[in-house]
């Protein structure tokens, strides 16, 4: 089992930035993806940033140059660094792994960002 928190979301400007955070913790099989989703309420859960199995990231069109993915192995944690911040990227974020097969999620952060 693994488990994900989130931490780092909040209520920022239009223009701010945020950084979130993920530690995954439990027991860890091979790790395929490791990444950020995010759900608008009245929408889909939607992919942010990912890294992919070979080390490559995947970002969604919208946070392209704005948002940027970095993660730490060795403390099993992953980042998202957020600038340039839009009223649209108000959302849960969430943090994903899939693992062996299996999808893991973490509990989400509220991001708002106020215009």
């Amino acid at each position: 089992q693994v488990q994900l928190v989130e931490s780092g979301g909040g209520l920022v400007q239009a223009g701010g930035s945020l950084r979130l955070s993920c530690v995954a913790a439990g027991t860890f099989g091979r790790v395929n993806d490791m990444g950020w989703y995010r759900q608008a309420p009245g929408n889909q859960r939607e992919l942010v940033a990912v890294f992919n199995s070979d080390g490559s990231t995947k970002y969604a069109d919208s946070v392209k140059g704005r948002f940027t993915i970095s993660r730490h192995n060795s403390k099993n944690m992953v980042y998202l660094q957020m600038n340039s911040l839009k009223p649209e990227d108000t959302a849960v974020y969430y943090c994903n792994v899939v693992m062996s097969g299996l999808n893991f999620w973490g509990q989400g952060t509220q991001v708002t960002v106020s215009s």
